[in-house]
Parts: C-alpha cells; sequence; structure tokens
C-alpha cells in the first residue's frame, strides 16, 4: 500500500537490457531518405517491404530504388524508421506488419530514443495504436523479461513511460495491458507527474481506477511543482476528490512547492459540497500555512466562500484568530478584498466580536482598511457594530477617522 506520505515505495533500479546497444552515432544516417519516410507513414506494407528489399516501389524517389535504404537514418527530429511506423494513427494490420518488418531487419531500433527521449513504443501510444502497442511489447518479450520491463520503464525527457502516454489517449484497453506486463510501473516517476496524477487531471475515472487495481495500491500520486493528485482533484470533481481520500487520506496534509495543501486549492464551491466527506479529516489541514502565510480561512475569505469559513469554525472554533504572514485575521482578508458577505457575516456573530479590533503588523485594523480601501459599504457593515472601536491607532499614528479626514479634498 502506499506510504503516509502518499508516495509510493522506493523504485527499483532499471533492469540492464540484455539486447544489442542501438547502433553507435556514427552508423546514423543524418537524414531519412524522403522515400522511405512516405512509405513509412502512408504507403503499403508491400511497397515498404520491397524498398527495405532494394526493390522498386511507387513511393521511391532518386536513388532509393536502385540499393536499400539504410536502416539507421534519422528524420529531423532523431526518429528512427521503427518512430515513424509506430507514430501512424489508426490500429491497421498493415501497420503492424511494417513495425515487424522494420524490427525483423534492425532489432535494436525497439529501444532507440528521439530527441525528445521517446521509444516507438512512446509513439505508438501516442497515437493510440492499441494493435500497435501490443505488437511492440510483443517484440521486446521475444528478446527476454529485462528487455519488455526496460522498454516500459523508459521514460522520455520529461520523465514520462509510454504509460502516461495511454493516459493521455485515454484508452483503457492499453492502460491494462501495460499494467499486466509490469504492475510497478505506475510508480514511475518517483517525482513529478505520475499517471494516476495524470488521469485524475484528465478527470479518467475508469483509467484511475485501473491504475490503483492494478498496482495493488502502491503508486506514485505525484504531480508537478511538488502537488499530488488531491490537489487537481478538488479542483475538478467530488467524485475523484471522495475515491481518492478513501484510497490515501494522508494525501489531504502534503504541501506542494509553494506550501499549498489540497484544501488551499479546494476553497471554492466544491469543498461545500465534499465537506461531509473531506471535513472529518480537516484538523490538521486547517493549521497548515502556504509560502505567502495565508491559512485555509485566509484563502477563503479572499474568494468570500463564507460558507467555508462557517463550517471551518464549526470544526474548529480556534482557527478564527489565525494570522497570516502580514498578522492578519480572515476579517482583514475579506475587507481588503472587498468580500462584503464575509464581513456581514463577522459582525453579525457575537462570537467573532473579539477579532472586530485585532490589529495586523502595521497596525491596522478591519476597518482601517475599510476606510483606505474607501469602501462605504463595509465601512457601514463595521460601523454598525458596537463592538467595533473608532479610535485605534495603526504604527503611522492614524484612527480610522484619521484616515477619513486627511483623504478628504
Amino acid at each position: 500500500m502506499a506510504s503516509s506520505t502518499g508516495q509510493a515505495a522506493p523504485i527499483p533500479a532499471p533492469p540492464v537490457v540484455a539486447t544489442a546497444a542501438p547502433p553507435p552515432a556514427a552508423t546514423m544516417e543524418p537524414k531519412m531518405d524522403a522515400g522511405l519516410l512516405a512509405l513509412a507513414r502512408s504507403g503499403s506494407y508491400e511497397d515498404l517491404e520491397s524498398l527495405l528489399n532494394g526493390k522498386p516501389a511507387a513511393y521511391t524517389l532518386g536513388s532509393s530504388a536502385r540499393q536499400p535504404p539504410p536502416l539507421y537514418a534519422l528524420t529531423v527530429g532523431g526518429a528512427t524508421l521503427l518512430h515513424v511506423v509506430a507514430a501512424v494513427y489508426g490500429d491497421s494490420e498493415d501497420s503492424t506488419k511494417k513495425a515487424r518488418l522494420v524490427y525483423d531487419k534492425a532489432p535494436s531500433l525497439l529501444f532507440v530514443q528521439n530527441n525528445d527521449g521517446d521509444t516507438p513504443l512512446h509513439c505508438a501510444a501516442r497515437a493510440g495504436n492499441f494493435g500497435m502497442v501490443s505488437r511492440l511489447v510483443d517484440l521486446a518479450n521475444g528478446q527476454g523479461v529485462n528487455n519488455a520491463k526496460g522498454l516500459l520503464e523508459t521514460q522520455n525527457k520529461i520523465h514520462e513511460t509510454a504509460l502516461h502516454q495511454a493516459v493521455r489517449s485515454r484508452n483503457n484497453d492499453m492502460v491494462k495491458l501495460f499494467m499486466e506486463e509490469n504492475p510497478q510501473l505506475a510508480r514511475f516517476p518517483e517525482q513529478g507527474t505520475s499517471p494516476l496524477y495524470l488521469a485524475i487531471l484528465l478527470k479518467n475515472k475508469i483509467i484511475a481506477k485501473t491504475l490503483y487495481e492494478m498496482s495493488g495500491g502502491v503508486l506514485s500520486y505525484s504531480g508537478p511543482n511538488g502537488q499530488n493528485a488531491l490537489h487537481v482533484a478538488v479542483q475538478r470533481s467530488q467524485d475523484l476528490t471522495k475515491m481518492l481520500l478513501e484510497w490515501n487520506s494522508d494525501l489531504l496534509l502534503q504541501r506542494d512547492k509553494n506550501g499549498s495543501t489540497p484544501l488551499h486549492f479546494a476553497i471554492v464551491d466544491i469543498l461545500w459540497q465534499m465537506r461531509s466527506q473531506v471535513l472529518p479529516s480537516l484538523p490538521d489541514a486547517m493549521y497548515q500555512q502556504d509560502h505567502n502565510g495565508s491559512f485555509p480561512i485566509h484563502v477563503a475569505a479572499s474568494i468570500g466562500a463564507t460558507w467555508v469559513i462557517d463550517d471551518f469554525l464549526m470544526k474548529s472554533p480556534n482557527c478564527v484568530g489565525l494570522l497570516d504572514a502580514r498578522g492578519r485575521t480572515f476579517l482583514h482578508v475579506a475587507v481588503d478584498r472587498m468580500k462584503r458577505g464575509t464581513v456581514d457575516y463577522v459582525c453579525r456573530n457575537i462570537a467573532l466580536s473579539w477579532i472586530l479590533n485585532m490589529q495586523d503588523k502595521d497596525g491596522n485594523t478591519a476597518l482601517h482598511l475599510a476606510v483606505r480601501n474607501g469602501s462605504l459599504r463595509m465601512f457601514c457593515s463595521l460601523f454598525r457594530n458596537r463592538q467595533v472601536q473608532m479610535n485605534l491607532i495603526n504604527e503611522k499614528g492614524k484612527t480610522p477617522l484619521d484616515i477619513v479626514h486627511y483623504s478628504l479634498p
């Protein structure tokens, strides 16, 4: 199962692939023949076979018909002939036959990476070509278990395996194929965007469940910038959020690179809808600051999510007095962001009257901020409350009334 941090168990070192190494750069041609490229992309199996065997073919150009074209030639993007064949969209028997033809003549091409770090398997998965993916996996298995495992675990330059491409293609059958071959594949990469994060990002619950179930629950939840899958789930789907919390409730406490927990991301309508599932897990999360010094209650106030604040205070009344890095209460933030509904909520709640006159690091009360911002509505909401003191001075030695006076023309 997942660890208490929501991260997968340590990933074993990639296996050593026993296949012959890809041909050295010196043997690679700088540019693939145009006729060969055309046949690989859109020609028939028969024409490609003829060209590779040095026979005339319908798509041949120049002198290509007179001698076999070099199998190790590259496109401008560093793709081999097998990359080109594998990347063709559409699941046809002709395409898979062409892949087998190329492989039989140059087996090492199966493991070559292009300029982006993609193998032919990456390309086939990205194209959503299940038949091609299945054929390439079979060919790798034919070279031994370690070779197939190594190919499946190969990461490109953005640290993605072919499984990531299958998730992007929304092809659950392809995801199942990869996971059957290697149940540990959903652990890759250890840091960065995991297949599960990607599935949640795409709101694909079916694929997310496939990854979780076929990995035995031992998989990576990680995403970019220190996020986990729950950071993105709370912004997209109540159903996905509930599912992830059932799998691993510790995700709620994990911070991203900005110090934000999923709760900071969840201060939107979905949290109101989700409170019965999320709030039981909140006590610790409500007391975590992001790198700006804001607690979740400050974030809620900044968008006027009064219903969320009310739920927070019912769950943990003490969070009402939490101060951000500038020494502000959530009331200061609500006034500063002109969220009158939240300000009115505080003013009519006797239990919250003690924060009405709290001063931030600059000595400003909520009333100081209302006057400074020129908000008559905010001023009136606070002024009508008898608990609000008019004569408190800030660090500049000014009361709210002084600010009004100096603001007059």
